[in-house]
């Protein structure tokens, strides 16, 4: 006899790209404007406020900080709600907080709202991450391509971002023009917090307890309570993790100054604005471009060379303003440093029980968080030194490649 459970898995195979990238909408608001659309907003409120480049990297540094806070919290969340439960309710919060970041203008309660802020952020990205490689779970074949497609919404996070800021920075009010891009960033996350309950009530059944056949209960009921999961081998998993430390302390950089250095060396806001979006587009397309590579790689072969050329994307802004070189540098990263990020969910899923993925990736998330805290503030206190952003992002890329040697020492396990 057919029952809820087995329609809810048979619906979930039959339709599970929708599914996702109906989830990616958490993506998108976890990183792709909570996170990014910051760098749109630095320049106006940098000068506004007379900011140094330090204090402007402290914003997004306090944002990985509270990212980090999240990632640790996470597990012990996930033991107590289900996770499509915790990614609303971060979803919900994330929002809060992107308005009230509207309501400041002095530095001490903007950075106490950018650290609210990644605390949520960390809880959907984990929530979401999870639920994506369950779904994956149903669809081996494809389970690279879904995985990219739910990191690949971070990319429509900052298309949407790149294309709603600049038309109201320029419509708003002269005085503190910023805070009302901040209000409309947080109606747009309040939009895709809405659709999100659609794949959540979809995806609830992979969390169901399976039932018996000829009983009608669970089985988790007629088993008792499951075992605790072993604890994740954090040692095995050490080159993977290290490299993606410097993972995030490279490309933070790059994102949260990129769009600052680009206004420095006068190129046309229209120009930055094209190169924004098409960044983000190209973080939706490398879903598809990099699935088979996640698919195959079980070690650290794909963050390795994902990392590196994320390296060169990040160094050719620094070393030429040229339109081409410049929009071949927002292409290239666009088109890998998501893919960094779902080659660690990948080589959780290749290596760990599924029991130890929840674990994995958080893992993954503390030290992509680390990273993250690390990398703005260094990068602006060295761009309020001789050579500027410039330098700054040649720090940066240095990291990524520094990041990719660790990482290619990773071998399955």
């Amino acid at each position: 006899m057919e029952t809820n459970h087995t329609r809810g898995l048979q619906g979930l195979r039959a339709h599970p790209v929708g599914v996702v990238l109906a989830l990616s909408l958490g993506a998108a608001v976890s990183l792709g404007i909570t996170r990014f659309a910051y760098a749109l907003l630095l320049p106006v409120m940098r000068e506004d406020l007379d900011w140094s480049y330090t204090l402007a990297g402290a914003m997004n540094t306090f944002n990985a900080l509270g990212y980090l806070l999240g990632a640790l919290v996470a597990p012990a969340l996930l033991r107590r709600l289900a996770p499509g439960s915790l990614l609303l309710w971060g979803a919900v919060l994330a929002t809060l907080f992107m308005a009230l970041s509207g309501f400041f203008v002095e530095a001490v309660p903007l950075l106490l709202q950018r650290l609210l802020a990644g605390v949520a952020s960390a809880v959907i990205f984990i929530a979401g991450g999870l639920m994506a490689a369950r779904l994956g779970a149903l669809d081996v074949g494809r389970s690279g391509l879904l995985l990219g497609l739910y990191y690949g919404g971070v990319g429509w996070g900052i298309s949407a971002s790149a294309l709603l800021v600049p038309p109201v920075l320029a419509w708003a009010p002269a005085l503190h023009g910023w805070t009302w891009a901040w209000w409309a960033l947080a109606a747009v996350c309040a939009l895709a917090t809405v659709v999100l309950v659609w794949p959540v009530r979809a995806l609830r059944v992979l969390t169901a307890p399976t039932p018996v056949a000829g009983m009608g209960v669970g089985a988790k009921a007629v088993a008792g309570p499951a075992a605790p999961p072993a604890p994740v081998p954090l040692r095995a998993l050490a080159p993977a993790l290290l490299g993606y430390t410097l993972f995030g302390v490279g490309y933070i950089g790059y994102m949260t100054f990129v769009v600052a250095l680009l206004r420095e060396q006068g190129i046309a806001s229209g120009t930055v604005t094209l190169f924004y979006a098409l960044l983000g587009l190209a973080v939706v397309v490398s879903s598809r471009v990099w699935a088979g590579l996640l698919d195959r790689s079980r070690g650290g072969q794909a963050q390795a060379l994902l990392s590196g050329l994320l390296g060169v994307a990040t160094l050719l802004p620094a070393l030429s303003s040229a339109w081409p070189v410049v929009m071949a540098s927002g292409l290239l990263f666009g088109g890998v440093f998501l893919a960094v990020v779902a080659s660690t969910t990948a080589l959780v899923r290749h290596n760990l029980p599924p029991a130890q993925w929840a674990g994995g990736i958080s893992a993954f998330t503390v030290v992509f968080a680390v990273g993250q805290i690390v990398g703005p503030t260094v990068v602006g206190w060295i761009a309020d030194g001789p050579g500027g952003l410039a330098r700054g992002l040649v720090y940066s890329a240095f990291a990524l490649w520094l990041g990719a040697l660790v990482a290619a020492r990773q071998r399955p396990l």
